[in-house]
């Protein structure tokens, strides 16, 4: 098996890492101890391993690690702001509204979740329920029913809307 060394931005931090050629990036975030990205279907079907790749959503399990080389891949734990040392990280707009709105149950699908409402905002800072219900189509939940992850994310939008 072919062994290559990658340089890539993970969250926010400059990687090189040496790793075989068929190695999927689910497999190289979790090895890092990134395992708030999850494994479901294994088919680019549910959406559960959705990360940011140059800030765009795309699952992990189906994108070879080889491919973030010289990119930035960005995961449910690099949202977050670590803050000052010693105090309790700040939650990005997304990660407090799905709490404030109870848009998860039993919260395996919630990091692909934030991760694709995450690329939408970016790309769409104020999109209606329509375009957040079109947009999240890739992202599967047995559990909420969806009006919640909706409403979560507009909650994020119009938080995001009035940070300084």
């Amino acid at each position: 098996m072919a062994r290559r060394e990658i340089g890539l931005r993970l969250n926010g931090s400059n990687r090189r890492i040496e790793v075989e050629d068929q190695v999927l990036l689910i497999d190289l975030v979790r090895s890092l101890g990134l395992v708030g990205t999850k494994l479901s279907c294994d088919t680019q079907v549910c959406g559960a391993c959705t990360v940011l790749l140059d800030g765009r959503p795309v699952s992990s399990c189906t994108t070879l690690a080889i491919e973030a080389d010289g990119r930035a891949v960005e995961t449910i734990e690099g949202l977050a702001d670590a803050g000052a040392p010693g105090r309790a990280p700040k939650l990005h707009p997304l990660q407090q509204a799905f709490i404030d709105r109870f848009a998860f149950q039993c919260g395996y699908c919630t990091p692909g979740m934030i991760m694709a409402a995450k690329a939408l905002l970016d790309e769409r800072p104020h999109p209606d329920a329509a375009a957040i219900q079109h947009w999240m189509e890739g992202n599967i939940c047995r559990c909420t029913g969806y009006q919640t992850i909706v409403e979560a994310v507009l909650d994020a939008a119009d938080r995001s809307r009035r940070l300084p």
